[in-house]
């Protein structure tokens, strides 16, 4: 496809933009607050209104939203759309969940979920286990979002395996680095605001180029059945039994909440109240995830299948309905899509790390400024291992790896989303749970082929279920069992420092500091 000048020129007029703002955030701050772990990771704790609402939307939509769940929905029609029922269960579970995270980062200055953790059962290792955990799961979910601009790049005339477009992948993920690396979280909550209105723009623009250049939606959704009639799909929902949909709904939304990224949103908030409004309206950016789903069933109308196998239905469908500035306006607007959560994740594990492995394990004197310095190496290292896992895998390896994320995951949803209602659980069972969760979750994926759904040994056709919610329910099996045994048993358990107030006291092998 040849490259387009216009075009190429138009997909940088936003990324510019984005940039610019970014690099006024990196230093605009105190030099103080930047290498305070509350300020560089955290924003000082200070988001509210339409700017929490803006970046808490921006993270948790992801280029997953805008290629890869149009492109199943390209491959296989409707029953990508458990996507949008997951969002909208993330909306009431968030509004339960997310305040109670913000409550007890505020009483007892948690920068991490696993400082709460630690906290709550008063174990180093069980700390140490969500720690890594997110460490695992944060490499898939950044090489998806780096697949998704090289699908972007190779739409637009720059093949994914040529110099020029490896060039511009590291162009972008370079400037996207310096910026964080000094500014932290008060980054992308300054692109936020820029996010959102591109990607309203685009899926309105789009839209309107269907209605004008395909006429009525009516008769494009039938070719669009035609064509996925002819590859076994639907537009409906036939194809997949209800308990798989329901549980990959279920299972995508409890793993979303505890994911780092999410979890230090909520710790960044000032207010339980303002935290509420933002995901309230959470369910605007889950109505551009139809959308953008919707616009994968169109394509399957249109796109031949060769063309892309589903990733490139979208970018595809753009070039073939708006003319060149048009369509390289929105792919730069999907590209600050991907770039911006990628930024937030990157600073939330990389000071999960810093604060509950390197400061726990190996440097407990470390000072709040050697955390941040840590945590900037960390995650300028897991941006290059991203990008040396998008150049190397194939996409769709990397696609299967993410959802292997989701499914390691959603194993400490127990153990840091359970344990803000409740302290019974006994720290070794959770840390058995979590055990039994992660080999079991990790053994059905790869046995059947990173295929999300497992078939159960249940009736006459077998129960179709989400891998990820059958782990989890093994993991809280578990948990329970071990729990009522080793109560039973009186062994002892650490004390849960969560009730009495007052900031977070590390514990080192050698000596014993308070965080402030």
């Amino acid at each position: 496809m040849p490259i387009s000048v216009p075009m190429m020129f138009a997909f940088g007029v936003p990324l510019v933009t984005a940039w610019a703002i970014a690099l006024s955030a990196a230093w605009r701050g105190h030099a103080q607050e930047l290498i305070n772990p509350t300020g560089w990771a955290l924003a000082d704790r200070r988001l509210a209104g339409v700017k929490l609402w803006a970046v808490l939307g921006a993270t948790i939509f992801t280029a997953y939203t805008y290629i890869v769940m149009p492109g199943r929905a390209f491959l296989s029609g409707g029953c990508a759309y458990y996507a949008v029922a997951y969002m909208v269960m993330v909306t009431p579970l968030g509004f339960l969940i997310l305040p109670r995270f913000r409550e007890f980062a505020a009483e007892h200055g948690f920068v991490t979920a696993a400082d709460f953790v630690r906290a709550r059962n008063s174990s180093h290792v069980l700390a140490l286990v969500v720690a890594l955990t997110s460490l695992l799961a944060a490499v898939p979910y950044l090489t998806l979002q780096v697949v998704s601009l090289r699908t972007l790049l190779d739409a637009m005339g720059l093949p994914p395996g040529s110099t020029a477009g490896r060039c511009a992948i590291l162009a972008m993920f370079t400037v996207h680095a310096v910026t964080t690396h000094r500014g932290g979280l008060r980054v992308p909550v300054s692109v936020a605001m820029l996010k959102a209105v591109l990607i309203l723009g685009t899926i309105v623009t789009a839209f309107v180029m269907v209605a004008v250049k395909l006429g009525p939606l009516g008769p494009v959704l039938e070719r669009a059945q035609g064509a996925l009639a002819d590859r076994g799909g639907s537009i409906l929902i036939a194809p997949m039994t209800p308990t798989a949909y329901a549980t990959l709904a279920l299972g995508s939304a409890l793993a979303l909440l505890v994911y780092p990224h999410v979890v230090t949103l909520a710790y960044a908030s000032r207010t339980s109240e303002s935290l509420r409004k933002s995901v309230v309206f959470l369910p605007v950016w889950t109505l551009v995830l139809g959308c953008f789903t919707l616009l994968g069933v169109i394509a399957a109308g249109l796109i031949p299948v060769s063309a892309g196998a589903g990733a490139l239905a979208v970018p595809l469908l753009i070039r073939h309905l708006a003319p060149g500035p048009a369509a390289g306006l929105m792919f730069g607007a999907i590209t600050v899509g991907s770039l911006l959560p990628a930024a937030v994740l990157c600073l939330a594990v990389a000071m999960q790390f810093a604060r509950n492995v390197y400061s726990e394990y190996i440097n407990p004197t470390a000072t709040p400024k050697h955390e941040v310095q840590v945590a900037r190496f960390t995650a300028l290292v897991l941006r290059v291992a991203a990008l040396v896992c998008a150049l190397l895998l194939h996409p769709q390896d990397a696609v299967n790896l993410h959802l292997l994320g989701g499914v390691w995951m959603v194993q400490v949803f127990p153990t840091v989303a359970i344990g803000l209602f409740t302290a019974w659980f006994h720290p070794r069972a959770l840390l058995a749970g979590w055990g039994v969760g992660m080999a079991a979750g990790t053994w059905l994926s790869v046995a059947h082929g990173f295929s999300p759904i497992v078939t159960l040994p249940w009736g006459r056709a077998g129960l179709q279920v989400y891998t990820a919610v059958v782990a989890l329910a093994l993991n809280l099996g578990t948990a329970v069992l071990l729990t009522v045994i080793l109560q039973r048993m009186g062994v002892a358990r650490g004390i849960d420092t969560t009730g009495g107030g007052g900031p977070l006291e590390r514990r080192g092998r050698s000596t014993r500091m308070r965080v402030h």
